[in-house]
């Protein structure tokens, strides 16, 4: 099962990851929704489309940008709609 953490607080967890370019995509069902704060940030990626973002949020620590998911993919990227990746020091385990 992969494990997503960040100081030291379980954010996310599945047997469903997704793998695309070396980062585990997790179904949005399995986030631990109390961590996680709408961010207004957008990225484009050529081939998956526009990606929205999340803050991680921990106590009164916050992680600016560090979850990032494709609500509206492009075709090539279906299978990663509405999961969510992570970096900026969030430690996912396989």
């Amino acid at each position: 099962m992969a494990t997503a953490t960040w100081n030291g607080t379980v954010i996310a967890q599945s047997d469903a990851t997704v793998v695309v370019e070396g980062n585990h995509y997790f179904p949005a069902d399995s986030l631990s929704r109390e961590h996680f704060k709408s961010s207004t940030t957008h990225t484009t990626c050529s081939w998956k489309g526009v990606a929205s973002y999340y803050d991680v949020v921990i106590g009164d620590a916050v992680n600016r940008d560090a979850a990032w998911f494709y609500p509206q993919p492009k075709d090539a990227a279906k299978n990663i709609k509405d999961y969510v990746a992570f970096w900026k020091g969030v430690k996912v385990t396989p």
